[in-house]
């Protein structure tokens, strides 16, 4: 489901490029084909460019041109990052968004039959990354000027956005409502009370006054009372906690996007308790008594912990009834807290497409095996990334950007190629020299003599 559904009421800010450079070389051409490309409804499109032409420039043109919001998908952490601050850069006025893997440190659970080893899960999570991650979906429910720069991380399950959204709190200067229901809302969302350790995800209070700080942001929010009647709303200096600037009205997102109501997680502990009877069952026919006992221990542990505390670790492996999801059905991702008309950009194509393509089998191969030995339920499977037929059935209008782009590229564009060859500085490609490999040591010497007598230096990048 879109977020379109939930009727969102998005701030209609206009993206606009703030930068000294204008369109040169091949960019302005490549600008206006792409743009009308896009008008004219075509579903695929490929810019063709080389490196240092200016494609990102290009692209936030284009955006500035059709004015939606975007997905900017690239295959790995250090070009997303890369592109996030050129993406900034360029529209300082608007939300420029980074979702990635907020994992540091990521060792999956996994089970090694040959050997009879389980690995446990083990994870170190960069709160920083989790903040960002908080504030992209966020801004995708309160205006359209977003642009979200994300790594193929982008198409596994992420939780409903229609729960997320419903479950946030909102809170405004002069509104009538009683303090406990703001902490009980607040607990509901997965924020936890911490009177002393003040951090992302918490909440304390003093009298009648609440300060929470929301999991998206770098700052701390205090909201101080009269009675029944919301008083002052307040941003607070995260180092000081003192008083930084009054506000009018604060929307509270959840702590978590694995979040729901009260009573879907009931009936979520109901679901789990039945596929676990049914698959333990399953295991006592087939003789599986250790498998029987293994599942029964792990699964019984977590229907505890999401009963006394309304979650627990590793809960996304429950998602599919969290979500009401059926067997099979694809999960929640992040594509889907974006507007019906969103575009996509899909850098550095020509490896982004392989690697997303290749996500779902080898997650599924690993799950497989946790399901087989009594580690996880069956319906563990469907906490999963998209397969490749779903991420295109999400696809709405999408640029393919690649120095070399791949037959999948062209394929689709049905070789409508838009090329960016001219750079705006005019500088041409290096003349390239390819010499034999019998005598690339003496001749890299020779080079080195040459400029060691200039007294000048060498830079020799090499493969081990």
């Amino acid at each position: 489901m879109k977020s379109d559904s939930l009727i969102l009421p998005r701030k209609m800010n206009k993206f606009h490029i703030q930068s000294p450079f204008k369109p040169s070389g091949d960019q302005p051409k490549a600008i206006k084909r792409l743009s009308l490309g896009l008008r004219e409804n075509k579903k695929h499109q490929v810019l063709l460019g080389v490196t240092g032409s200016g494609k990102t420039f290009t692209i936030a043109k284009v955006i500035e041109e059709v004015q939606r919001p975007t997905l900017v998908i690239a295959h790995n952490k250090t070009l997303a990052a890369q592109l996030y601050a050129e993406f900034t850069e360029f529209f300082p006025e608007n939300a420029v968004e980074y979702f990635v893997s907020y994992y540091d440190y990521y060792q999956p659970e996994a089970y090694v039959p040959q050997t009879d080893t389980y690995i446990e899960k083990e994870t170190s999570v960069n709160e920083d990354i989790d903040r960002l991650r908080h504030r992209a979906t966020k801004s995708l429910f309160d205006r359209r000027d977003v642009i979200v720069v994300a790594s193929v991380s982008c198409i596994y399950g992420l939780g409903s956005p229609e729960s997320y959204y419903k479950m946030h709190l909102f809170i405004e200067r002069g509104q009538r409502i009683e303090r406990n229901d703001i902490l009980e809302k607040l607990v509901e969302i997965q924020y936890s009370r911490n009177d002393i350790g003040f951090q992302r995800g918490t909440f304390r209070v003093r009298g009648d006054i609440i300060e929470i700080f929301p999991a998206y942001e770098d700052s701390p929010i205090r909201v101080e009372l009269f009675g029944d009647e919301v008083e002052k709303i307040v941003k607070l200096d995260p180092v000081r906690i003192k008083p930084k600037e009054e506000i009018k009205e604060i929307s509270i997102h959840p702590n978590s996007h694995y979040v729901t109501s009260m009573e879907r997680m009931k009936i979520t502990q109901q679901e789990i308790l039945k596929e676990m009877e049914e698959r333990i069952d399953w295991f006592k026919s087939q003789n599986k008594f250790l498998e029987s006992q293994r599942l029964y221990q792990r699964t019984m542990f977590d229907l505890e912990m999401i009963k006394e505390m309304g979650f627990c670790q590793g809960i996304e492996n429950y998602s599919r009834f969290v979500d009401g999801r059926k067997p099979g059905e694809p999960p929640y991702t992040l594509l889907e807290y974006f507007p019906e008309d969103a575009l996509f950009i899909i850098d550095e194509s020509h490896v982004t497409i392989p690697q997303i393509g290749g996500m779902y089998w080898g997650d599924r191969a690993r799950k497989t095996t946790l399901v087989e030995y009594g580690f996880r339920l069956p319906s563990a499977l469907d906490n999963r990334p998209l397969n490749f037929e779903e991420f295109e059935e999400r696809i709405t209008q999408a640029i393919y950007v690649s120095a070399t782009p791949g037959p999948y590229e062209f394929k689709k564009s049905e070789n409508d190629v838009i090329e960016q060859i001219v750079r705006p500085t005019g500088l041409t490609d290096p003349e390239i020299v390819v010499k034999p490999v019998a005598s690339q040591v003496d001749d890299l010497l020779d080079e080195i003599r040459k400029y060691a007598e200039k007294k000048e230096r060498v830079l020799v990048t090499t493969l081990t």
